[in-house]
């Protein structure tokens, strides 16, 4: 029995250590329900609005083309940003040439063409794009991007 015990003591220790892993690694394995950082529930709640004052909130942005991460690929893209008050949309018109497109076309230039196929993943960019977008803003945030024209094609 004294030379089973180190056997017995080694032989449990194993099987509480594979349990563990189990349990740790098993969300990973098999997927989990948890909402990512840039997934598109982190957008900001839109009020229902009026088409009048959709127009007054709502800037656009058109003509982005660029390459994407894969060289092979270019995107030519159109957005439309709605911002949550009017003050919002001035200064982000007076802003949206030399700090919003640059930072349109950065995305971009990191972004794979796969990324950028199907509605997850073009509400996986536009989430994206309002968390960076917001921090350049200072009166006001961007509440929605949508975009309004995509074409991806190969070289």
């Amino acid at each position: 029995m004294k030379k089973m015990l180190p056997w017995l003591i080694t032989i449990l220790l194993a099987i509480t250590l594979i349990v563990l892993a189990v349990f740790l690694l098993a969300p990973n394995l098999f997927g989990s329900n948890r909402n990512d950082s840039n997934s598109a529930s982190q957008a900001i709640e839109v009020p229902k609005l009026s088409a009048d004052e959709l127009v007054e909130m709502t800037s656009e942005i058109t003509g982005i083309k660029t390459n994407l991460a894969d060289q092979d690929y270019i995107v030519l893209m159109n957005f439309a940003f709605q911002l949550n008050d009017k003050k919002a949309k001035e200064e982000f018109d007076k802003i949206k040439e030399f700090k919003i497109k640059p930072i349109l076309i950065k995305v971009l230039a990191d972004t794979k063409p796969d990324e950028l196929k199907g509605a997850n993943g073009l509400d996986q960019l536009s989430a994206k794009l309002i968390n960076l977008i917001n921090k350049n803003v200072t009166q006001g945030k961007v509440s929605q991007i949508q975009i309004t024209d995509k074409v991806l094609t190969a070289l």
